[in-house]
């Protein structure tokens, strides 16, 4: 695996690739190699729009315990402050990796973003990348004070091109101004009037760092009051479909025990085939949309 990246990199260093700002596709495509779908142009995978609309009634609870079942255990952070937080984050995500500023690395990289034709500041730059239903997410190293990455202009232009938000692990600024933003959901680690200063932005998709959370282009995000959690591309549909069946399982074990069929003793032990039989009949009968398939309940229910 040493050799296989060392001789990634010596030939993205040998190719006119490596001077981006935007991380090459093949870097991407190499870190997210468990992937099998679509993806974008940019090498990004490109989760189904129904999973990260799906994703949204997602737990963190629920995430977090089946990613840490496949060994995915530094995945979330909290300590947030949240703009909207009674609207869920969901979406694709896009990094960007900011650095205190120093002038000998600050010159060539606006040099080069001049010359791939990148106007504004550099913490605009990856806003003009954004797709619907991508979250912008920063690793901005936890800086508030001049460490403000958006104010309520490029709010708008993040939320116009994308309809989410943002994570950054950095501050804000126009506090008022984001909050007017209809739908747009931020978190941040603080708010402050001051504008960015002594501080670039180095990388678009490349891997970062949010808190004690790994973080890769084309992850899911799940923003919720508790915090926010990114998941695998490869692990998306997984952690939403059985994210599903067990919500459809605490649904139907909470109505039989308000109901007095079952003792709670057999809700939570491994279900009998009585049991197995009331919860196809709820499922017939509930209502509201299931988006998992009967074969999928099945298999599911297999293993109970």
């Amino acid at each position: 695996m040493k050799k296989v990246i060392q001789a990634l990199f010596l030939a993205a260093m040998s190719s006119p690739l490596f001077a981006q700002i935007q991380a090459p596709k093949e870097l991407i495509q190499f870190y997210t190699q468990e992937w099998k779908g679509e993806r974008f142009p940019d090498g990004r995978p490109k989760v189904p729009d129904e999973i990260v609309k799906r994703l949204a009634n997602v737990s963190i609870e629920e995430a977090w315990g089946i990613m840490r079942g496949d060994g995915y255990n530094n995945q979330f952070e909290g300590n947030f402050q949240i703009i909207h937080p009674e609207k869920p984050l969901v979406g694709r995500v896009l990094t960007a990796q900011y650095m205190p500023a120093r002038p000998d690395m600050e010159k060539p990289i606006k040099e080069k973003g001049k010359a791939e034709g990148r106007r504004g500041n550099t913490n605009s730059w990856p806003i003009d990348a954004l797709q619907i239903n991508d979250v912008y997410v920063a690793d901005g190293y936890g800086k508030i004070i001049d460490g403000t990455l958006i104010g309520d202009n490029l709010g708008n232009s993040i939320y116009a091109k994308s309809k989410t938000g943002v994570v950054f692990d950095a501050g804000v600024r126009d506090l008022e101004g984001l909050s007017a933003i209809d739908g747009f959901v931020g978190f941040t680690r603080g708010y402050d009037p001051s504008a960015i200063k002594d501080m670039t932005m180095t990388c678009i998709n490349c891997p970062i760092r949010i808190g004690r959370a790994s973080v890769l282009p084309g992850d899911l995000v799940l923003g919720k009051p508790e915090g926010v959690i990114f998941i695998p591309a490869h692990l998306a549909e997984k952690v939403v479909n059985q994210s599903e069946f067990i919500a459809l399982q605490d649904e139907f074990g909470h109505k039989m025990l308000r109901e007095n069929k079952f003792t709670p003793g057999e809700i939570d032990m491994k279900w009998n085939d009585a049991i197995k039989n009331a919860f196809r009949e709820h499922i017939k009968t509930r209502s509201g949309k299931v988006y998992l398939t009967s074969e999928q309940i099945e298999k599911f229910l297999s293993k109970e």
